[in-house]
């Protein structure tokens, strides 16, 4: 019962300014961007699951609709202002 409550925290990796090639990227190529946490939650209607990606803040960072279809949406949510 209290393990129901932990949420588990992610490290984060970036990989997006490397060069790949194939599908193999090299571990000194990548960097730890930040911590996420990451929860799902299943409408029972629908079939559809919500992803909740949270920053180590518990700000949403993505919100991620996947259908029993296997079809997916996101919204990416950027809390930087200019």
């Amino acid at each position: 019962m209290e393990e129901e409550f932990k949420e588990t925290v992610f490290r984060e990796i970036s990989y997006r300014d490397v060069d790949a090639n194939g599908n193999v990227i090299k571990g000194d190529k990548a960097k730890i961007i930040g911590l996420a946490k990451i929860s799902i939650e299943e409408d029972s209607h629908g079939g559809v699951k919500l992803i909740l990606k949270k920053d180590a803040n518990d700000n949403i960072k993505e919100i991620k609709f996947v259908c029993s279809c296997g079809e997916t949406k996101s919204v990416i949510l950027d809390y930087t202002e200019e």
